[in-house]
């Protein structure tokens, strides 16, 4: 809920940038321009479209720090800008894979797929693309495109 709150201040403010330290230069900029967050290391790279930023820093860290712009751990080396989600692919193997915008596909690991709760209520608007496993047949089926089943699709 304090993530929540921070987020709605954040809305409020004409536009939040972040710096981060580049060749001696400090940078200014939109987190909401910033797709995915991958380490390696003590490394962190910031992936944007058309760019990328290799930081000094973990990704602990940096996670804590994005939060509130909207980054989900997936992966212990992978954050991902929620805003750029298209698509969550299930696996058959208990994982996911999150399709971003421009085509990437990032895995997530068992170990985070909690996570992605909070990318279907903000994207989708529901609590139902989980299952609940209360066994009454509520809990949101859906088709392998991610979309929920038709009626006519549904099976009784």
């Amino acid at each position: 809920m304090e993530a929540f709150t921070r987020l709605q201040e954040l809305a409020r403010r004409p536009s939040t940038r972040i710096a981060i330290k580049v060749k001696g230069s400090i940078l200014l900029i939109d987190p909401g321009d910033v797709i995915a967050v991958l380490a390696d290391g003590n490394y962190v790279l910031l992936q944007q479209e058309s760019s990328a930023y290799l930081l000094r820093e973990l990704i602990s860290v940096v996670a804590e720090k994005l939060e509130p712009f909207g980054f989900i751990r997936i992966h212990r080396s992978v954050l991902v800008n929620t805003a750029f989600v298209e698509e969550i692919k299930m696996y058959p193997t208990g994982e996911y894979g999150l399709l971003v915008r421009g085509g990437k596909e990032y895995t997530v690991s068992r170990t985070y797929k909690q996570n992605l709760k909070s990318i279907a209520e903000l994207w989708i608007g529901t609590g139902t693309f989980f299952s609940t496993g209360n066994g009454d047949g509520s809990a949101g089926a859906t088709e392998s495109n991610g979309h929920p089943q038709s009626e006519e699709t549904h099976n009784h």
